[in-house]
């Protein structure tokens, strides 16, 4: 795991797997199997080295699928619509903790599945704050914890980087998903701030 710690790419691996065995371990419950359900807005397909380097990291704690933890996932094949239902389905599974990567509709889906589950976001969303998930990063209230991505405030930074690079850039152009309220609000208004700044 030390190893893994030190590839930028498993770091959130870590972080989830010890915000499981935390809420594990403080579960008073005597449970044979530890039920994770995990909600992805993606296909089995394209989550196959995700999903793989979990159940790795599962098994090199001593966590083998089928004897002491089972894994109950549910893909949204991209389609969105589909959140509610799934999230839906991983509480009456009776899952003990809902893991989800998808963007803020998937975790809004699974928050308004259940009170009660413990929801770790992996991730998924620019500000959680704002987007009205949890209440604050350091105190996020209810059953939602987890990673997110906070890239808003290195918008600027990032446009810093690219200048530094390559001294010679005038112009810039961004690609990026219009349907993702936090990205369409970092390209059309605190990029160009940044811009005008530097």
């Amino acid at each position: 795991m030390i190893g893994a710690a030190r590839n930028p790419k498993f770091s959130w691996l870590i972080t989830v797997l010890l915000l499981i065995f935390v809420h594990l371990a403080d579960a008073q419950q005597p449970k044979n199997f530890a039920r994770i359900g995990y909600l992805s807005s993606l296909s089995p397909s394209s989550e196959s080295v995700r999903s793989e380097s979990i159940r790795r990291a599962f098994r090199e704690l001593g966590y083998i699928e089928g004897q002491n933890i089972a894994i109950e996932a549910h893909y949204g094949e991209g389609k969105v619509d589909r959140a509610p239902k799934l999230a839906a389905d991983l509480v009456r599974a009776k899952v003990d903790l809902i893991l989800v990567t998808g963007g803020s509709n998937w975790i809004r889906a699974a928050k308004n599945a259940t009170k009660t589950i413990p929801i770790v976001m992996v991730n998924s969303v620019l500000d959680a704050v704002e987007e009205g998930l949890v209440e604050s990063l350091a105190r996020p209230g209810g059953n939602i914890t987890g990673l997110t991505l906070l890239s808003r405030d290195l918008t600027g930074k990032r446009l810093q980087v690219l200048k530094e690079a390559s001294t010679k850039v005038v112009r810039v152009a961004v690609v990026y998903g219009p349907a993702s309220p936090g990205t369409a609000r970092e390209v059309k208004e605190e990029l160009p701030a940044a811009a005008r700044v530097r």
